[in-house]
């Protein structure tokens, strides 16, 4: 009887017990599952928003590259508009050789009044280091024009020319920490007959060729002041030359002079500015897209 009861105690205990695992069992993967689900449901969520940022994140984007797309066909409108603008404008471009010298700071005054920058065709002046500088920083351009001007020596040969302007061009680098641009104007013009002593008459032709193919711009000018044809030109003449030849030019690359000598340049200067102003020019520095007067033309 007491061995029935145990029995019946113990059979009972272990149903309880297995119904207890059971029930555990069945609540703990219900709650997994629950867990799972809402970790599920919020991965989507998440995965879901991120999708939605990037499908915005794309709008954006061809917004943006429609805006740059309309900024970059306005730009191109409006240099369109400038191309053929300055195509049509009256430009002047004052250029001075063989300088600096004891007029440059006098010219540089002048130009300042005006609001006129200018090129400035130098030579190799040691002991003016502080006129290179002053032209540089005033906002002027600096051109090659040979070291030494000297006509035996830079038209000896290609060899000696290149040379001449490559001193010059570590000198102006070395005095006004700028290193200037390759824009050159052969000493006499590019068709100058003075080489023909020194090297023949088809020198010239050669040289040109020679350096272009170094990268060099080069510049005559159809605008001449005759400041060069006497000692100390008169002022009359050098007013009356430039306008006058600027009366048959639509962009007038003027030819003066910075040498000690020419005063009368320097007061001719105002009454050419305000001369070339009544005749509608405007005034820039020359650069590799200038107008090129070249008397010499390369094939």
């Amino acid at each position: 009887m007491r061995k029935s009861y145990y029995n019946h105690r113990k059979k009972h205990k272990v149903g309880f017990i297995s119904l207890f695992i059971f029930l555990f069992l069945i609540t703990g993967s219900v709650g997994y599952a629950v867990y799972a689900q809402t970790t599920v449901s919020q991965a989507k969520k998440e995965y879901n928003l991120l999708v939605n940022k990037i499908i915005e994140a794309e709008k954006d984007n061809i917004q943006i590259k429609d805006n740059i797309e309309k900024l970059q066909n306005t730009v191109k409108e409006k240099n369109n508009e400038y191309e053929v603008m300055l195509s049509k404008a009256k430009i002047a471009y004052l250029t001075f050789d063989d300088g600096p010298s004891s007029n440059t700071l006098p010219i540089l005054d002048i130009l300042d009044n005006y609001n006129i920058k200018a090129t400035f065709f130098v030579n190799g002046h040691e002991g003016l280091e502080h006129l290179y500088k002053e032209i540089v920083n005033r906002g002027h351009v600096i051109a090659n024009h040979t070291f030494s001007h000297d006509y035996k020596n830079v038209y000896d040969s290609i060899e000696n020319f290149k040379s001449e302007v490559n001193k010059l061009n570590e000198f102006i680098e070395s005095t006004t920490g700028t290193k200037p641009l390759k824009l050159l104007r052969f000493p006499g013009g590019s068709n100058n007959q003075i080489s023909w002593s020194y090297s023949g008459k088809g020198f010239m032709s050669d040289l040109v060729t020679a350096m272009s193919k170094e990268g060099y711009t080069y510049f005559d000018w159809n605008v001449d002041s005759k400041d060069a044809n006497a000692y100390r030109q008169k002022k009359t003449v050098i007013v009356k030359s430039v306008l006058d030849g600027a009366k048959y030019v639509q962009k007038a690359n003027v030819l003066m002079h910075d040498l000690g000598p020419k005063t009368t340049t320097v007061e001719a200067l105002p009454e050419v500015i305000e001369g070339l102003i009544s005749q509608g020019f405007i005034f820039d520095t020359l650069s590799k897209d200038s107008y090129k007067p070249q008397f010499l033309k390369i094939k």
